[in-house]
């Protein structure tokens, strides 16, 4: 079976062609993606650690903005609280912090989080949603190619 790295670079390279096709209509091309590792838990793990895979699109050294900085902010925020970013934005503003960030951009798929800034908010969140459920059926697609072609097999490796 794929490794969960494996699958999380297998997934942004899935989407890629459509997040092409949406930097058509995007405020710019610039993109920073997180996902963060299903498995640890923010009670298990520090935030950093559990950061599975991260990349950028478009060109990082002559971005004017830190996408990557906003990306980790937006997806520590949903990582923390287990719900999308614009949850808490706009429906619990009580429980943001003095340095979290403003803007959205995150989707939770189950127990998967992915993060992205460099784009619309909105577009931001699309992609991320993108990117999860792609994780995910890539994910079960592993598993139950494994369980039909091994299914004596005990554990997941």
């Amino acid at each position: 079976m794929k490794s969960h790295l494996e699958i999380a670079k297998d997934a942004i390279s899935l989407v890629t062609p459509s997040i092409e096709k949406l930097f058509e209509r995007t405020n710019r091309q610039e993109l920073h993606i997180i996902i963060m590792d299903p498995r640890l838990k923010p009670w298990d793990s520090k935030f950093e650690d559990a950061i599975l895979y991260q990349t950028s699109l478009g060109q990082p050294e002559t971005w004017t903005i830190p996408f990557d900085d906003l990306a980790r902010n937006k997806t520590k925020q949903a990582w923390s609280n287990h719900r999308s970013n614009i949850q808490t934005q706009l429906l619990h503003p009580s429980s943001l912090k003095d340095d979290d960030v403003l803007f959205y951009g995150t989707f939770v798929y189950g127990d998967i989080v992915v993060g992205c800034s460099g784009v619309q908010q909105w577009y931001d969140m699309l992609i991320s949603s993108w990117i999860a459920v792609a994780f995910e059926q890539l994910t079960m697609h592993e598993y139950q190619t494994t369980k039909t072609d091994t299914p004596t097999q005990t554990y997941r490796n």
